[in-house]
């Protein structure tokens, strides 16, 4: 039988690893969370392997840190940006700032294909990830929790696999320059809403508002939120989505990053943005030990 660290210990490492730096607030309500960022867990990187798991679509990439294959550890999953892939998150040196920072902290990370590239966050696209999520749990020693991270488009996947009636259930949401709001991305380009309207089988008429991540998330209690947006994107306007989502973030563990310049940057890809990346799933994961402990 393989050991595993006892529940205090891993409690106790997760506490630790949440006191290094301060995340950037902005003054919004609720407030972000006033908690420290976790510390780099070694001088080397943890080494972690990688499983591919091959789609029509395309392929997907978990990554499992080695601690993951003997204690028990939570999943974050990646939904990538428009005309995008899973394959060329991968390979992107930029991304992997982020991955490598959740795997330091003993994250498991599926880099999912979302089921095409642009797909928009629908139900079929969740759907597609459900069963790649299932194929992930199985390939180490799960807590089960998990939590999403969205890219741009991906915000949308994030946050529709958070909502009650997700195939898998998500304990955190983190949105980097995502998309919130259905609606506005439809209304903003001819070209994204064609791309919609293929993805959820809509004419021309907008999506309904129950098909609509923000909308069912302004009707749902306040969740554990980590929103970077800068008022400079010109491609997914920070009013119109992370402003108006951060209105449902639980007070006392969510986050906001106020950034700075275009959309997708090379600041949203920084060792900083890692830190509090991390810092706020860190976090979350105490919490959640404290709660309950680990959960099979």
């Amino acid at each position: 039988m393989r050991s595993l660290l006892t529940l205090p210990l891993v409690l106790a490492t997760l506490l630790t690893a949440a006191q290094a730096a301060t995340p950037q607030p902005v003054p919004t309500s609720p407030a972000p969370a006033v908690q420290s960022l976790p510390a780099h867990h070694s001088a080397a990187p943890v080494q972690a392997g990688t499983t591919t798991f091959n789609r029509l679509s395309g392929p997907s990439f978990l990554r499992v840190p080695d601690p993951c294959r003997v204690r028990y550890c939570a999943l974050v999953v990646i939904a990538h940006p428009r005309g995008q892939s899973a394959e060329r998150l991968h390979n992107s040196p930029q991304v992997n700032v982020l991955v490598q920072a959740l795997l330091d902290a003993s994250f498991a990370v599926l880099i999912s294909d979302d089921g095409g590239e642009n797909t928009w966050g629908s139900p079929a696209a969740l759907d597609q990830v459900a069963g790649l999520h299932a194929d992930a749990v199985n390939e180490f020693e799960w807590s089960g929790r998990t939590y999403a991270l969205g890219l741009s488009m991906g915000g949308l996947l994030a946050l529709r696999s958070a909502l009650p009636g997700s195939p898998y259930a998500v304990s955190g949401v983190a949105l980097i320059d995502g998309w919130a709001d259905l609606r506005s991305a439809w209304g903003g380009s001819l070209t994204r809403r064609t791309e919609i309207a293929d993805a959820y089988g809509l004419g021309t008429a907008p999506p309904e508002p129950s098909l609509n991540p923000l909308a069912e998330v302004l009707n749902r209690a306040p969740m554990p939120l980590f929103v970077a947006a800068s008022p400079d994107d010109a491609v997914v306007s920070m009013k119109a989505n992370a402003d108006v989502l951060y209105s449902k973030a639980e007070a006392g563990v969510s986050d906001w990053v106020l950034l700075t310049g275009p959309h997708l940057g090379g600041n949203r890809f920084s060792p900083t943005l890692a830190r509090q990346l991390t810092g706020f799933f860190v976090r979350l994961e105490a919490r959640e030990l404290a709660r309950g402990g680990v959960r099979r």
